[in-house]
């Protein structure tokens, strides 16, 4: 199997975690721990994960003049992204946060644009299209899991974390040219962790761990473990092969495969309206990573 076809499977896979995600993290916050208490949980533990596996990897040295970049991306790519979706999702719906994630492939499209000078092919445009008429039909059509007590705000906040996120494909892409994934992403999640820091440890403190269930903490230990640490793993590992735009499409499928474990836990129904959707999603991310000539 080709590089690009694995790289391309690692980012469906992430696609598929972080849909999950939306509904376990809901489950989570705010009822046994607030959002940014459970994100300096999230990042922490991530940190000590990142730099264990490091130990292991092959060392290599970072030139001083990309920490500006590296600390950039910590901020967009980590605590900025997280305390904006978090905060998000906490007073949203599972669905509606995750539709609302598909606008980062048109953000990154533009950013690609206007800093890569990447050129945006017909082909591409179209998918991307396509992919929003079909998560426009999954919000317009799909039920809510659980209550959402500030749908409004939350989802403007979802929204600045999609853009926060489109600034961390682009920022992170000419690190994976230069770098192994391993070297910089440990120093990546330091810096985020910092940066959330103050923001987290007040809630963190205030949670009672005697009261949390014990499925509650294995769903606080996927999130760590899963929807952080391997997911930013296979992510990286992706961009060495795809570009920010077409890794970025792959969002397309979170809605999707966030609507399939609603529908698994009985929480929504399908209808041929939400498979009319998954097949223009589908369609959408197949045109967009389709490669022609030269990636």
């Amino acid at each position: 199997m080709s590089k690009r076809n694995l790289a391309l499977i690692g980012a469906t896979i992430v696609s598929i975690i972080y849909g999950v995600t939306f509904t376990i993290a809901k489950d989570v916050m705010p009822l046994y721990i607030d959002a940014y208490g459970f994100i300096l949980l999230r990042v922490g533990g991530s940190v000590l994960l990142f730099w264990l596996v490091w130990f292991l990897m092959p060392k290599e040295k970072i030139a001083l003049t990309d920490f500006p970049r590296i600390i950039a991306a910590a901020f967009f790519g980590v605590a900025f992204n997280m305390l904006t979706f978090f905060k998000g999702l906490s007073l949203t719906s599972p669905i509606s946060a995750a539709v609302i994630m598909v606008s980062t492939p048109m953000i990154v499209l533009t950013l690609s644009a206007l800093i890569m000078k990447e050129r945006m092919q017909k082909r591409m445009v179209s998918g991307i299209i396509l992919g929003l008429i079909g998560t426009a039909f999954l919000i317009l059509y799909g039920k809510s899991i659980g209550s959402a007590t500030n749908a409004g705000l939350g989802n403007f906040l979802v929204l600045v974390n999609a853009i926060s996120y489109g600034f961390y494909l682009i920022i992170v892409k000419k690190l994976m040219d230069k770098y192994n994934a391993f070297t910089f992403v440990k120093w990546i999640y330091l810096f985020g962790f910092i940066m959330v820091l103050p923001f987290g440890w007040s809630q963190f403190q205030t949670v009672n761990w005697n009261l949390v269930p014990m499925d509650i903490c294995w769903k606080i230990g996927f999130v760590v473990v899963f929807s952080t640490f391997l997911t930013y793993l296979l992510n990286l590992l992706s961009m060495k092969e795809l570009k920010p735009t077409t890794v970025a499409v792959f969002i397309y499928l979170q809605p999707l495969f966030a609507t399939i474990f609603a529908i698994s836990l009985g929480k929504d129904e399908l209808s041929l309206v939400k498979i009319g959707s998954a097949v223009l999603i589908f369609v959408g991310v197949y045109l967009v990573t389709q490669k022609k000539s030269v990636q």
